[in-house]
């Protein structure tokens, strides 16, 4: 049986960084992602991110705009439809990160890109969310309505 993973990510500047959260997914190097999950069975995708932002990162933020709905196609045949955010920083929280997390950082676009350059991105839509948030690509959060 197959279907369709609904996810969430948001792409956080301050200043010339993003904040991105290193993963360990099993192989010999971490990988990195922007804030991101699964939307869970009772909640919305503006609902998910703000919480995965806050587990994965232990920022609270306030979501500025939506990036729109990106359909990704695994080599494994899954597919995942997800809603990407922006969102500003509002303050850091005294939380635990999620334990799948090893750590969040603050990263420039160049350390991004070098770091797609070395396959360490989580997958293609990682830089592609930053290089459209940061040509200015958004909609008003009102388009979802949960």
């Amino acid at each position: 049986m197959s279907y369709i993973h609904s996810t969430a990510a948001c792409v956080i500047q301050q200043n010339e960084r993003f904040l991105m959260v290193e993963e360990q997914r099993g192989g010999p190097a971490s990988v990195f992602n922007q804030p991101a999950g699964h939307i869970e069975l009772g909640e919305g995708p503006i609902e998910a991110i703000l919480r995965e932002v806050q587990e994965e990162t232990a920022w609270r933020v306030s979501l500025t705009g939506y990036l729109g709905l990106y359909v990704f196609h695994t080599d494994e045949g899954q597919t995942f439809h997800s809603h990407g955010f922006i969102a500003e920083p509002v303050n850091q929280l005294d939380l635990a990160l999620d334990p799948d997390i090893v750590a969040a950082h603050w990263l420039t676009l160049e350390q991004i890109r070098l770091l797609d350059q070395q396959a360490r991105l989580r997958s293609p839509l990682v830089l592609r969310r930053i290089e459209d948030a940061i040509s200015g690509r958004r909609y008003p959060l009102s388009v979802i309505r949960e």
